[in-house]
C-alpha cells in the first residue's frame, strides 16, 4: 500500500478508525471521512501528514462528490475507497419503526454506499485501476427482528457491490465486500441495549477487535482476494482469518 491513497468513511471510530491506523502503517495516504469533523481531525492528526480529514456526510451526495474531488486534488489519485459508514438505527418492528428513522438508515447504510461508488468511480475508471469495498454484514442476507433498516440496506449495498463488479472488472476495477460479523464497536453497545434480537443477547466478550477486519480489508486490497470479487468476504470463515493471520 506504500502510497496509495485511500478513502475511508465513517473512519472517527470503530473499523473505520482501525482501518485508519491499519493502512497508515501499511504505508498508505489516508482521507478520513466522518460526519464528527473534530474527532477525524484528531485522527488524522495523530496519524500524521499522509493523512487528510473530510467532514462529509455520505448520505448527502455533493458533500460526498465535494470530499472525493477534495481527495483527488490533494494526492492526484484514488486507489481504494472503503465504504464503511453505516448505523444501526432505528432498532424497531416494522410496524412501530419511525419513517423519518428508517428513511435515513437508508440515505446513510445504501444510498451512502452508492454515493460512495458513484464519485469514486470515475477517476478509478480514469486511472484504470481500483478497489472498493464495502463493510456488509450478515444482515445483508439474514433476517433479523428489529433490524428491518439495517437487513434491508446491506441487502441493498450487497447487491451494489454485485452490480458493481458486474460493470466495472472489464475496465480492471476491483469491487467486494466484508462481512465481519460482530464486532466490539459502539454499535454493539447500542445493540446491546435494545434487548431485542439473538445478537443483544451475547456477551461483549464474543464480538472481535476492530482491528481484525481492519487488517482483513488490507488483505483484500491485493490479489489473494479475487476469488471474493462481487461477493462479501466472510471473517467468520476459518479459511479467512487463517490468510489474514488472524490465525495460527
Amino acid at each position: 500500500m506504500q502510497g496509495k491513497v485511500v478513502v475511508i468513511t465513517g473512519a472517527s471510530r470503530g473499523i473505520g478508525a482501525a482501518s485508519a491506523r491499519e493502512f497508515a502503517q501499511a504505508g498508505a495516504k489516508l482521507a478520513l471521512i466522518a460526519r464528527s469533523g473534530a474527532e477525524v481531525e484528531a485522527l488524522a492528526a495523530e496519524i500524521g501528514p499522509q493523512a487528510m480529514a473530510l467532514r462529509c456526510d455520505v448520505a448527502d451526495w455533493a458533500q460526498m462528490q465535494a470530499a472525493m474531488l477534495a481527495v483527488q486534488a490533494r494526492f492526484g489519485r484514488l486507489d481504494v475507497l472503503i465504504n464503511n459508514a453505516g448505523v444501526i438505527e432505528p432498532i424497531a418492528g416494522l410496524a412501530e419503526a419511525d419513517p423519518a428513522e428508517f428513511g435515513r438508515a437508508i440515505d446513510i447504510n445504501l444510498k451512502g454506499v452508492f454515493h460512495g461508488m458513484r464519485a469514486a468511480l470515475p477517476i478509478m475508471q480514469a486511472q484504470g485501476a481500483g478497489t472498493i469495498i464495502t463493510v456488509s454484514s450478515g444482515a445483508a442476507v439474514n433476517p433479523m427482528e428489529g433490524w428491518g433498516a439495517y437487513c434491508s440496506a446491506k441487502a441493498g449495498a450487497l447487491m451494489l457491490t454485485r452490480v458493481a463488479h458486474l460493470e466495472q472488472a472489464a475496465r480492471g476495477l476491483r469491487v467486494l465486500g466484508l462481512s465481519p460479523g460482530t464486532v466490539a464497536t459502539d454499535m454493539q453497545v447500542k445493540i446491546k441495549a435494545s434487548g431485542v434480537n439473538p445478537v443483544s443477547q451475547l456477551d461483549f466478550s464474543v464480538h472481535i477487535p476492530p482491528d481484525w477486519p481492519a487488517k482483513c480489508l488490507l488483505w483484500m486490497c491485493g490479489p489473494a482476494a479475487d476469488p471474493w470479487l462481487g461477493k462479501d468476504v466472510s471473517l467468520r470463515d476459518d479459511a479467512v482469518r487463517l490468510a489474514v493471520g488472524l490465525m495460527a
